[in-house]
């Protein structure tokens, strides 16, 4: 039986965020997550019901540390006229331990809402911002095989 090398298990410490090829180095954590669809299939033969996936949806959430006006100005002219702000967003995580680096476009984003003002005496601003996304690309993967 093999045995997984511990120091291989990628460290969320070495990621990067980019937003619209702006790096965000005052992310604390992100997270993408696809939610797949599906609708049940009967079937003869079986009791065990089938699935059929009909449709996906990308979301996803960044933390930040609230250093600037970053969300707030990237999107507060276009709501204002009723515009979308659509982004792309890059996560890279990259630890020189591990086996190599994970690159993952997101395209089509756009934010859930937008934080005007949120602080908390004796506390260090954050600022979460939930997203969507309709499309992705994987631009780099972990392959322990290409090492």
């Amino acid at each position: 039986m093999a045995i997984l090398d511990s120091s291989k298990a990628i460290n969320g410490t070495y990621g990067q965020v980019w937003l619209d090829d702006e790096e965000v180095m005052e992310t604390k954590s992100f997270q993408a997550k696809i939610d797949i669809k599906k609708d049940s299939v009967a079937r003869v033969g079986t009791l065990a019901t089938g699935h059929k996936i009909i449709s996906w949806e990308g979301k996803g959430t960044l933390k930040a540390s609230h250093v600037t006006s970053r969300f707030i100005t990237k999107a507060a002219d276009n709501l204002k006229q009723g515009k979308a702000t659509v982004c792309t967003i890059i996560s890279k995580l990259e630890d020189p331990d591990a086996y190599g680096a994970e690159r993952i476009a997101l395209k089509n984003v756009i934010f859930d809402d937008i934080t005007l003002a949120d602080w908390e005496a004796q506390k260090a601003g954050e600022i979460s911002a939930g997203f969507t996304f309709e499309d992705f690309e994987l631009l780099d993967v972990i392959d322990p095989n290409n090492v």
